[in-house]
């Protein structure tokens, strides 16, 4: 009797210190901050089932947090309000800075395989435009002030290469997009124009330009996609299982990136081209929404 008495309380111990567990675990959710859109609950949504699924393999709470900028984000881990967040290449140099942050994983789609890409300055080949050189006095598209593929980088590339912009072009656009950009430079609207490459890729795929009408005039180096980052104190066990769980996330939307084939482990040394192309430009990072 004395055996099994024992052996209850042992029990009876173990089922109350499991039970005494899970409200610790409810109470102490695994904050993720994503990157800011006009409507802060379209984002969540639209990121709701990779949340879910890490939710469900971590076996925690997951809660999103959607801020009105990149500061807000980069302001909420450095108070950390926040465990991890999914930031831009620009933001994230920042809150390396500031937030006492590290990228450690990196989305690759579906669609690309990839978790880079480029910035080109392409033309039509029938423009006798075949390097940076020829584009003095030319008309020309960028896509948006803070875009890095479609302003930023190849701003930096031409400062580089001694022509600048603001008065290197004879008139310079902006287009509001890339797609815009590309049909600009297929119908003669522009001579040039700064585009990433894989969107380039996908209005070729598509039809609506033909690749052997257009000439990459410049290319830059491979541009890191935007990463999840952490606090470097989270516990590292934690850290392990957090990028487990994101090597697995597949077959699943991912904001406007399409759909996911996991997450692949990077670091801080990839965003160097981040770092160097900020330093070409004279960037203020903290501009950068």
């Amino acid at each position: 009797m004395n055996t099994l008495f024992r052996l209850r309380r042992s029990l009876l111990a173990l089922t109350l210190s499991t039970l005494a567990a899970v409200p610790a675990l409810a109470q102490q959710p695994l904050t993720i901050g994503l990157i800011p859109a006009e409507d802060s609950q379209a984002m969540i949504e639209s990121s709701r089932q990779v949340l879910d699924s890490l939710q469900q393999q971590l076996g925690m709470p997951v809660k999103p947090f959607v801020a009105t900028d990149y500061n807000g984000v980069i302001e909420a881990l450095r108070s950390k309000k926040l465990d991890v967040a999914y930031l831009g290449p620009f933001s994230y140099v920042l809150a390396n800075q500031v937030a006492d942050v590290e990228a450690f994983a990196v989305a690759v789609t579906k669609k690309t395989g990839q978790s880079a890409y480029k910035s080109v300055i392409i033309a039509r080949k029938d423009s006798g435009l075949a390097k940076t050189a020829d584009l003095k006095g030319r008309t020309f598209a960028f896509v948006d002030p803070t875009s890095a593929s479609g302003h930023l980088f190849p701003k930096a590339g031409l400062l580089q290469a001694g022509h600048d912009p603001e008065s290197f072009f004879g008139r310079v656009i902006f287009s509001g997009s890339h797609d815009a950009s590309i049909l600009a430079v297929a119908n003669k609207k522009v001579d040039a124009a700064a585009v990433a490459d894989r969107i380039l890729a996908s209005a070729i795929a598509k039809g609506q330009v033909k690749a052997d009408e257009l000439e990459i005039v410049w290319s830059s180096n491979p541009i890191p996609e935007s990463p999840m980052v952490w606090r470097k104190d989270l516990d590292p066990a934690l850290k392990a299982r957090i990028a487990k769980a994101l090597a697995n996330v597949k077959d699943l939307p991912w904001g406007d990136q399409g759909v996911l084939n996991g997450f692949q482990p990077t670091s801080d040394a990839a965003y160097n081209v981040v770092r160097d192309t900020a330093k070409v430009l004279k960037l203020d990072l903290r501009s950068m929404k």
